[in-house]
């Protein structure tokens, strides 16, 4: 796939999740077949597409089965959490369009009352979202705190009926953009651990091939490491890096 294309599948890509996030997560084959089109994906591109899709939580045709996607700890505490918010009284949709229409002229009783009503749908947007790298409890106070804002936002809205929609929206943004800033830090983590680990390997080998701690300037004869990147990882390190001498780096 030239560069063009791998751009223009991209798009693509970005798009089909998009409409899908629309649409509850879920989108239909035909959709997905008509989107992709103008790449004129062989039958094998298009099976990687969908796996894709499903391991993005998107279900082709039909929902995807979240539950799928929960660790056991993270069953129990969903099970227990969801527990407790059985207590709370349910609302029918006339009432919660009611709640809806007084929160949208700004009633902050009914406002509190609107968000502790979609207590329950964060909590089952949240298991679309599991498994990628951080906690199910941490997806649902962020889809909380979205629904607490979004709850006072809804004066913008024209019509009760749309409230539903715009707090679903800013859920799953929120727990989206969550996981995004996680993924960033996890990616600067390995990024750090990665060049530790690189100074710490070589000097752990030259250390057992000449019996002895080594130097910085042994180092970087050896295998060709710059003295930045070796006062680098022995300051990421903390100064941990037990086959390297001390003091022979600079501050």
């Amino acid at each position: 796939m030239d560069r063009e294309r791998e751009i223009l599948f991209a798009k693509t890509l970005e798009q089909v999740k998009k409409t899908a996030k629309a649409q509850g997560n879920c989108i239909s084959e035909e959709q997905v077949k008509e989107a992709f089109a103008p790449l004129a994906l062989q039958e094998e591109q298009m099976k990687l597409v969908y796996e894709y899709l499903h391991k993005s939580r998107i279900g082709v045709g039909e929902p995807v089965d979240p539950d799928e996607f929960l660790a056991d700890e993270e069953r129990d505490y969903l099970e227990s959490y969801l527990e407790e918010l059985r207590a709370l009284p349910e609302l029918t949709p006339g009432e919660r369009e009611a709640l809806a229409l007084s929160a949208m002229a700004g009633d902050a009783d009914a406002q509190g009352r609107l968000a502790q009503a979609y207590l329950p749908q964060v909590a089952e947007i949240a298991k679309l979202y599991a498994g990628q790298g951080v906690y199910l409890e941490d997806l649902i106070g962020e889809g909380n705190v979205a629904v607490a804002s979004g709850v006072t936002m809804l004066g913008a809205m024209e019509h009760a009926s749309e409230a539903e929609g715009m707090l679903a929206r800013m859920i799953m943004d929120a727990m989206e953009e969550y996981i995004a800033e996680n993924a960033t830090e996890s990616d600067k983590d390995r990024k750090i651990a990665d060049k530790v680990n690189k100074v710490a390997d070589a000097a752990r080998e030259l250390s057992g091939e000449l019996r002895r701690k080594v130097t910085v300037e042994e180092l970087m004869a050896e295998y060709g490491l710059s003295r930045r990147a070796i006062e680098d990882a022995v300051r990421m390190s903390g100064g941990s890096i037990e086959d390297l001498e001390s003091g022979g780096t600079t501050e």
